[in-house]
């Protein structure tokens, strides 16, 4: 590269840098504050281009925050409600259980070990999932857009309101929710071939009296090595959950079979 190309590469990188200031300017608020103390300067560039091209308009507070993501309720151009969910610097720990859900997922065998490839595969990997769990006929927040470390989608609530999970609400009709929850399950399993690998009470919401399943970055096809022990493990974790609520639950082997299909 010449001199001057790369003058002309750090010109374009301070202006866009400097757009970016401005555009958190006029759109000034507490929020914004916050977002520049907790991420660094990539993650708000990545906004900046979100809101650049109209995806996001507007963001407001923090409706979920966690080790390893923070979720931030938004609004794009036409007043939509969005998730923004921002994933951080991850921890070793989170790190080291990542690595299960992706190593032996031929979609991300090539993926760099290094914490921000990572971190970025994730976001990919739940983006993926849940268009694949859509497509499936499975009810999970719409994707919109995903880049780098930023996962936009369909907020699941109103005005800034997250519906309430199995753990914080208990559904009015159980028997229905876990009926439809199994459903889910095999549409999950025969249709998208994907295991959720993480359900429980805290990973499915309740809105218009349906329940919504999130958080599916760790979800694996059905060729992972783990695919069938994360299977059982959902299985077991929604029987106990819906039986403590008094539902008569199948057994767990009766599930499996109808999930897989008898296989």
């Amino acid at each position: 590269m010449s001199f001057w190309e790369r003058v002309e590469k750090r010109l374009e990188k301070e202006e866009k840098e400097y757009e970016t200031e401005q555009l958190m300017k006029e759109k000034r608020s507490e929020e914004y504050e916050v977002l520049e103390e907790v991420f660094d300067r990539s993650t708000l560039m990545v906004i900046y281009d979100f809101m650049n091209a109209g995806v996001i308009d507007r963001i407001f507070g923090v409706v979920q925050s966690g080790k390893e993501a923070r979720v931030y309720w938004g609004k794009d151009k036409n007043g939509n409600e969005l998730a923004i969910k921002i994933y951080l610097t991850v921890s070793a720990e989170f790190r080291k259980g990542m690595l299960k859900y992706i190593e032996g997922d031929p979609r991300f065998k090539n993926v760099k070990r290094d914490t921000r490839s990572l971190i970025f595969t994730w976001a990919q990997k739940e983006f993926k999932n849940l268009e694949l769990a859509m497509a499936a006929g499975v009810r999970v927040p719409k994707p919109i857009a995903v880049r780098n470390n930023v996962l936009i989608m369909e907020f699941i609530g109103k005005n800034g309101v997250s519906a309430p999970t199995l753990k914080e609400q208990p559904p009015e009709d159980p028997e229905h929710i876990y009926r439809t929850i199994l459903v889910y399950m095999k549409r999950l399993y025969q249709r998208a071939e994907l295991v959720h690998g993480d359900l429980s009470e805290y990973n499915v919401m309740v809105w218009n009296g349906r329940p919504v399943i999130i958080d599916v970055s760790q979800a694996v096809p059905l060729s992972h090595p783990l695919a069938d022990q994360l299977l059982n493990r959902d299985i077991n974790n929604i029987n106990r959950f819906f039986s403590r609520l008094g539902v008569n639950v199948l057994s767990p082997n009766e599930i499996y079979r109808r999930i897989t299909g008898g296989k």
